[in-house]
């Protein structure tokens, strides 16, 4: 399964882990899914609520994620998705962002964001899918970004 993002919607995203460097960035992405793809139609930036370690944490209150599901309801768009970033890592999944994944058939995007601790520049996100039906058969599997024009 595909996810399809436009390409302003994936430079703002991007542009999140660059602006929250050297912190991880967090975010939500509301739109549809299919049985061929996700598609992104709008992203929410989330704040970090992780204070003893965003350097390498994220965690978003449960008040956005339900302001998040109200948005999405009131545009006819789901919670399809969630993103952030990894400064000064590699743009794949450790094992606290499998452990705290619980959305299944949701995508999970992921940006690697390399600088010099005062400012940061993001080189690759990938996107990884949450397959499953529950935590004893959950896992990640890597999911083709589709970037179309905006």
């Amino acid at each position: 399964m595909t996810l399809k993002i436009s390409q302003a919607l994936y430079d703002q995203l991007r542009a999140h882990g660059e602006e929250t460097y050297p912190h991880e960035c967090c975010g939500i992405l509301l739109g549809k899914s299919s049985d061929a793809a996700i598609t992104v139609h709008q992203i929410l930036r989330a704040g970090n609520t992780r204070t003893d370690s965003a350097h390498n944490r994220y965690h978003i209150a449960p008040q956005e994620l339900i302001a998040a599901q109200r948005e999405g309801r009131k545009q006819g768009f789901d919670i399809v998705g969630f993103y952030h970033s990894h400064p000064d890592h590699p743009a794949q999944w450790s094992t606290t962002d499998f452990n705290e994944a619980h959305w299944f058939g949701c995508a999970y995007v992921i940006t690697a964001v390399d600088g010099d601790k005062q400012t940061g520049e993001a080189t690759i996100t990938n996107s990884f899918l949450l397959t499953g039906t529950g935590e004893d058969d959950k896992a990640f599997a890597n999911q083709p970004i589709d970037v179309m024009e905006s």
